[in-house]
Formats: C-alpha cells, sequence, structure tokens
C-alpha cells in the first residue's frame, strides 16, 4: 500500500508535536495510557447501554522486548476500524475522544480523560518507528497502522484476534542528550506509571522479575509475576466514610516524603460552575529548607486522576505555602500538550476557594483545638506575618486574626483579638516590645513600670514582627506602639505633670549632659518609665532602634539612624549623686558618656570605643574611692 500524507502540514506540524509541545519525554506514557483507558471507557459506555456487549476483563498492558528495543501498550478496548485510524491517526489534532465525548448523554458517568488528539504523537519523542495494531468491537477485520513520522503512514490489514489496540513503540537509539533505553526498564516505567497514570481506573498490568525465598536458607530465585502496577482508585476519590485517619497519614508521608504524620487533613469536594476535589495537609513539622529560595511551593495537580502538573503554584496562596495535598479537576481548560494551564478562571476561583477553606480550618483549629493551633503556629507563624506584612499589607485583613504573638501574660501565645479583650479601660494602644527572647524583653529597663502598671506587652521575638506591625497599623482602631518609643503615654495626669516638673527643675544638667554627647542623641530626659533602672535608650518617630539594628544586618539601612533619645531616671541614685558633683563639669561630661554607652549596650548596640569606656569607668571608680 503506498504511503498516505498526513492531513494537515504533515512533518512540520509532527515535529512541532513530537518536539516542541511537550517539554518532559516522560509523559508519552501517560497520553498513551489516558487513550487506552478512553478505548475502555467508549467500551464500557456501550456496554452500559447495550445489554448484548460483553466487557471481558478490561486491562492496560505493558510489554517490553529488549533486544528489540520495542515498547508495548496494549488495551482491550473498543478498538479502531480504518475509517478511525485514518480520521484520528491521519489527521493530526483530530480527536476521537472529543468527538464521542460530544456524542455522549450529559448524565453518563463516563470519564473521557483525551480530548486533543495531539497525545498519542508524543511518543515520537522516544520512538522512530510506531505501529499500531487494532480491531473494532464487534467487527472481524483488524488493521495495522505504521509511521515513521517523516512523510505520512500506511494502513493495511492485520491478522489481529483480539478487539482493542495495541501501540508498538521501535524505541530510539540514546544519544549524548537522552537515554532512551530506560524506557525499556521495567523499574523506570513502574516508577512513571506511579507518577503519571497512577490513578487511571483500570488494571496496567506488567511483567516484572521478583525474588523468592527457595527452600534452602539464604537463597532466593527469580521469577517473572504479571503484576497491576497502578493503585487504579484514588484515596481522594473514596468516600471520606471509608478513609480511616492512618489511610490519610500513610499516603501524606509516602507521596510527601514526609517522616511525620500530618498534623491537620483536609479533604473536601466541590461542586460547581468550576468543580473539584481537594486531598491538603498542613504538615506538623516545616521542612528543613522551608525557609528558603530551595523550597518547592505548590500543590499537586490532577485532572480526572490523570497527574497534570507539580508544584502548581497557581492553586494556593503564598502566604499559605506551607500547605501539601493535591488538587483533582475535572473542569480544567487544559492547553493542547496538558502539560500546562490556560490562565483563566478556572484556576482563579479554584485558588480563591481553597484559601478560603485553609483560613476557616485555621479559624477552627484557634478556636477549637488551640494546642495544635500553636504547635503549628510555632513552624509556620513567621510565614503567616509575612503575608499580612508583604505587598504592602494587601493580605493582612485575611491574616490579622489568625496571628499570635507571645506575650506578657503569662508568657503564653496570645491573638490580638484575645489582647485588645484584655485591655485596661483607659488603654489606647497595643504595647509591644522587640528582642531577640522573652528573658531579653523581661530585662529591659522599658518594661518594668507599665508591667507594674498591669499593661500587656507583646512579645516580638522575629524580624518579621516590626515590619508587620508597621504594615497593620492599628487592630480594632487600636494603635501599635513599642515601648521603646519616646511618645509611649501610660501615665496619669499627676504623673506626667511631676514628669513636666523635674525636667523643667533640672534643664541645666540635662542640657550639660545633651552637649557632652552632641550629636549622639536628639535629645536627654527625664523619664517616669523607669523603675529600678538607671537610664534608658529610646527612639523618637520614624525608624525605631530594633528596625535599625535588622536593617544593618541585612545591609539596607544605607546609614539611616534612628532619632536617639537618652532618658535618665529621675528616683534612681545614680541621678541623685550627679546632681551632687554637677559643678565639675569635666566629670560631668565623663558620666554622661558611660551613661550612654550603658544605655547603647543595654539596647542591644556596640559602644564606640570599648577601650575609652573601661578607662572611663576605671577612672570614676578610683575617683569614688578616694
Amino acid at each position: 500500500m503506498a504511503l498516505k500524507k498526513f492531513k494537515t502540514e504533515s512533518k512540520r506540524l509532527l515535529d512541532l508535536m513530537a518536539n516542541s509541545i511537550y517539554t518532559n519525554k516522560d509523559i508519552f506514557l501517560r497520553e498513551l495510557i489516558s487513550n487506552a483507558s478512553d478505548a475502555l471507557d467508549k467500551l464500557h459506555y456501550l456496554a452500559l447501554t447495550n445489554t448484548d456487549i460483553k466487557e471481558d476483563d478490561p486491562k492496560i498492558e505493558l510489554a517490553v522486548d529488549h533486544s528489540g528495543r520495542i515498547l508495548t501498550i496494549k488495551d482491550n478496548g473498543i478498538g479502531m476500524d480504518k475509517d478511525d485510524l485514518d480520521n484520528n491517526l491521519g489527521t493530526i489534532a483530530k480527536s476521537g475522544s472529543f468527538d464521542f465525548k460530544e456524542a455522549l448523554n450529559k448524565q453518563s458517568d463516563v470519564d473521557i480523560i483525551g480530548q486533543f488528539g495531539v497525545g498519542f504523537y508524543s511518543a515520537f519523542m522516544v520512538a522512530d518507528k510506531i505501529s499500531v495494531k487494532t480491531r473494532k468491537y464487534n467487527s472481524d477485520k483488524a488493521y495495522l497502522w505504521q509511521s515513521s513520522s517523516q512523510d505520512g503512514y500506511e494502513i493495511k490489514d492485520d491478522d489481529k484476534e483480539d478487539v482493542g489496540t495495541e501501540i508498538i513503540l521501535h524505541i530510539k537509539e540514546d544519544t549524548k542528550e537522552c537515554n532512551y533505553s530506560k524506557y525499556l526498564d521495567e523499574d523506570e516505567l513502574q516508577l512513571l506509571v506511579k507518577k503519571y497514570s497512577d490513578y487511571i481506573r483500570y488494571p496496567i498490568k506488567m511483567d516484572v522479575e521478583v525474588s523468592k525465598a527457595t527452600e534452602k536458607e539464604g537463597e532466593t530465585r527469580t521469577e517473572i509475576e504479571n503484576r497491576t502496577i497502578n493503585s487504579m482508585q484514588p484515596l481522594w476519590r473514596k468516600n471520606k466514610k471509608d478513609i480511616k485517619e492512618e489511610d490519610y497519614d500513610d499516603f501524606y508521608m509516602q507521596n510527601f516524603y514526609d517522616y511525620n504524620k500530618p498534623l491537620k487533613t483536609i479533604h473536601y469536594s466541590v461542586e460547581g460552575n468550576t468543580s473539584y476535589t481537594a486531598l491538603l495537609y498542613i504538615p506538623s513539622k516545616a521542612p528543613y529548607n522551608y525557609y528558603t529560595t530551595d523550597y518547592k511551593l505548590g500543590l499537586k495537580l490532577y485532572s480526572k486522576g490523570v497527574f497534570i502538573k507539580d508544584e502548581a503554584k497557581e492553586l494556593v496562596s503564598d502566604y499559605f505555602r506551607f500547605i501539601r495535598g493535591l488538587v483533582d479537576s475535572d473542569d480544567l481548560s487544559l492547553n493542547i500538550s496538558r502539560e500546562l494551564l490556560q490562565q483563566d478562571h478556572q484556576m482563579s476561583a479554584i485558588k480563591k476557594s481553597i484559601d478560603k477553606r485553609i483560613k476557616s480550618t485555621l479559624e477552627k483549629m484557634l478556636k477549637d483545638d488551640r494546642a495544635n493551633y500553636e504547635k503549628f503556629f510555632a513552624e509556620f507563624g513567621a510565614q503567616l506575618k509575612f503575608g499580612a506584612y508583604e505587598n504592602y499589607g494587601q493580605n493582612k485583613d485575611v491574616l490579622v486574626d489568625l496571628l499570635l504573638f507571645k506575650s506578657s501574660f503569662e508568657d503564653q501565645y496570645v491573638s490580638l483579638k484575645e489582647y485588645v479583650s484584655r485591655m485596661k479601660e483607659d488603654q489606647k494602644d497595643i504595647y509591644y516590645a522587640v528582642g531577640e527572647s522573652i528573658d531579653k524583653i523581661k530585662a529591659m529597663p522599658q518594661i518594668e513600670r507599665l508591667l507594674d502598671k498591669g499593661y500587656e506587652v507583646l512579645y516580638f521575638l522575629e524580624n518579621v514582627d516590626e515590619f508587620m506591625a508597621s504594615i497593620l497599623m492599628n487592630y480594632e482602631d487600636h494603635p501599635f506602639k513599642s515601648i521603646n518609643k519616646g511618645d509611649v503615654d501610660f501615665e496619669s495626669e499627676d504623673e506626667k505633670e511631676k514628669t513636666k516638673k523635674e525636667n523643667e527643675d533640672n534643664k541645666d544638667i540635662l542640657t550639660t549632659i545633651k552637649n557632652a554627647l552632641g550629636d549622639k542623641v536628639d535629645e536627654v530626659r527625664l523619664s517616669s518609665r523607669l523603675k529600678s533602672h538607671p537610664v534608658c535608650l529610646v527612639s523618637d518617630d520614624g525608624l525605631s532602634l530594633e528596625m535599625e539594628q535588622v536593617l544593618s544586618d541585612m545591609n539596607q539601612n544605607a546609614g539611616i539612624k534612628a532619632k536617639r533619645i537618652l532618658e535618665i531616671n529621675p528616683d534612681h541614685d545614680l541621678f541623685k549623686s550627679l546632681r551632687k558633683t554637677f559643678e565639675e563639669k569635666e566629670a560631668i561630661d565623663d558620666y554622661a558618656k558611660v551613661l550612654y554607652d550603658q544605655a547603647l549596650l543595654i539596647a542591644g548596640f556596640k559602644i564606640d570605643d570599648p577601650v575609652e569606656y573601661t578607662k572611663l569607668i576605671s577612672d570614676l571608680m578610683v575617683k569614688a574611692m578616694k
């Protein structure tokens, strides 16, 4: 029989199908198995509508001929006649599956995977010749379709006796760029089936070598077994009532390579304009590389149980990037290669729905399962805080009620809602303190008086906390206020008047100290915030001392400094001694430098000249002991 030309632009389009549309050669097996599944579905549908038609143990078979470099994919589905071969394989991008689906009653449960008619040609990525032997159901004639992907194809009669289709791939010789021989390796084929076609609902069978013990101790023999190598029914498509907790846990640990059980499982289905099933997990531990650029975020994506894409970032917002799991939808608009998705309203709708479900699950955990929520937050809370901060707070309203902070209220986690519910009647601000640890914050001079007055203070222990507070600005109209800011207001009117008078009465010595320090500080003043400590350093409006340090560590502050205010405790014996020695101008200058360096050290800064500091301390000690 003469070679027939393809009914499109022939070699040019075929080269495009085989070499450009598909970026991953491995997926040819997914496409051919999906086509085989379609053929079985078609026969199954006919059997449902015609009792005279009998299905004969529907299955898909893989076979390898190592010496001939041949891989065969066989099904016992509906098969094809000569017209089908001409129309579906002779016309690239003509899809029999699509036509069949259009003809089906919409109430049918038949699930046709392939719709584009190009997946078959992906096999030319790995094969230099393809033969298709097929016999259609209820036909007494069989045919052989052959092509070497050059100018066309040929169709001739064949002696195939059973109904169905065999696709015979003559695998290419290895090159430097590709090890084609792996597609003749049974172990590799099992891995590919597991990855891409594990949930095809028909058994995929293959002869597999297995080792079995002999009667002699320690000896084994190798046998060939015909095994089903796919799971067939996805866990997520089972009825939830039939799934045990350990089933969910095992699936998670095996498929997401985690030694720990998940903290929470979220399994649900949505019916509507875009229907989908999601199986999501909140891990109990953050992966070692979670907060690095190496971490791969996103969910696995399936369409009708067929694997489409790993790490689908389009399905979940970045602030919920800790979520592991998968989404399976029958309604996705896949592009021609089935590798990528069209960026359309379907994906946006699914993402919005998934984000909403994750948030409601976390809210319920926070309310009803506080211990586990706190475990989750200890692992992934920084991600939520960063999500509230990034993009200028675009998502802060979504996340703010999920945030927790340790606080002076029993050193436990508290939410902002809980903090506000406990605020003192006259309290306007939400007070926070920034530090490396709770112990270091408790040792800060600025916090002592606040706690004595019964105010609760949030502990900001992570770098992102203060940045986030600056974006949130307030919660329920209560502004965030650092206890290290100069304008913290927790004094009574009488205390304010007392402090104002003390500053006026001591203006001379405060001015002398300011002059001694020069431009190192913007102001020196007496403060009522200090109790047992003699001195502290606070900042004016704008950049805080803590943010200055963070930006400096990140080399991003470009020399910008916080406006520094040196506050002195008027009730401390040290200040009373300063008043007595005020006439000794030189001594006051020395004391001023020591006080400033002490305030720097307390605030966590390095002092400019440690040698001068130790000398001043020594000199002042000598004077005091004379």
